[in-house]
């Protein structure tokens, strides 16, 4: 039972999260100065809320999990968990978080987290997953609240490089997720998602993956060009993203697509890996 209710928390989709928490943090740290303690509330209170969110979201897509060969085990699609219990659950994560980062964070980081709960779970979970193709669009500007969170938690005020971070991550998203939608293909098509790649092919896919993956790279190198990233970063940012649009670049055929976007896929974990630590080396560096 215990293993059924971290399960739909989504521990994987939480991990992926904090990385990109941990580069907003980083890279605020390198001028505004480091806090463990800080670190360690605003990372439990972002996994709380996104837990919360995420429990949530399965609560609603209940049905079309069913319909899907990846989600169908998922307890609450099968009803081994109950679903008024799933909502507390989700409810007292969410008050928890919210109250751990307005107390022991900052007030705008509260804010500008449940401003992206709102997003992911009303905007995209709720209505434009199921009924429009700009649904990861909006899903991605939740995606992009963690590391803005975390560079909120250090200065407590948006400035330039925060809302190049915001963007960086909203960008991230895009062929990210686009990719996943591509080798998941068959399975959003069977629960009626109109994904880009469902609703007009591939290869259309493909040129909006292949565009965003090139302003990625022009906002990766505007945070060097405005003086938020040192030599290391421009160096890690460079080569990754470099190696993101060689493999997105690549030419796909019917019989190719889902090799060519799960590379795709992988890569993207890779560029956001690799940026989130170099800010972090960076920042060490600074401090010995």
């Amino acid at each position: 039972m215990i293993k059924g209710y971290i399960a739909i928390t989504k521990p994987g989709i939480i991990i992926g999260n904090l990385i990109s928490v941990l580069a907003g943090f980083f890279l605020a740290a390198k001028t505004e100065g480091v806090s463990l303690p800080l670190l360690s509330c605003t990372l439990v209170g972002v996994a709380l809320v996104i837990a919360s969110g995420c429990v949530i979201n399965n609560i609603y897509d209940r049905d079309i999990d069913l319909k899907m060969s990846r989600t169908r085990q998922r307890s609450l699609a099968q009803g081994t968990i109950n679903v008024d219990l799933a909502f507390l659950y989700a409810l007292l994560m969410l008050l928890l978080g919210t109250a751990l980062l307005y107390r022991w964070v900052n007030p705008l980081s509260a804010v500008v987290v449940l401003l992206g709960y709102v997003f992911y779970v009303f905007f995209y979970t709720m209505w434009y997953k199921r009924h429009s193709v700009y649904g990861t669009l909006v899903g991605s500007v939740s995606g992009a609240i963690p590391p803005l969170v975390g560079y909120l938690a250090v200065t407590n005020f948006i400035s330039v490089d925060a809302v190049l971070l915001f963007t960086l991550f909203c960008l991230w998203q895009m062929p990210h997720s686009y990719a996943i939608a591509m080798f998941r293909m068959q399975d959003y098509a069977v629960a009626g998602i109109p994904v880009l790649p469902v609703v007009e092919g591939i290869h259309t896919a493909r040129r909006h993956m292949m565009a965003y993956v090139v302003a990625f790279m022009l906002v990766a190198l505007a945070l060097f060009v405005f003086g938020h990233g040192g030599a290391e970063y421009l160096v890690v940012s460079s080569l990754v993203c470099l190696m993101w649009c060689r493999v997105t670049f690549k030419p796909i055929t019917q019989d190719s697509y889902v090799a060519w976007s799960k590379t795709v896929f992988k890569t993207s974990l890779i560029v956001v890996t690799a940026i989130s630590g170099v800010l972090g080396l960076e920042l060490i560096s600074l401090l010995v």
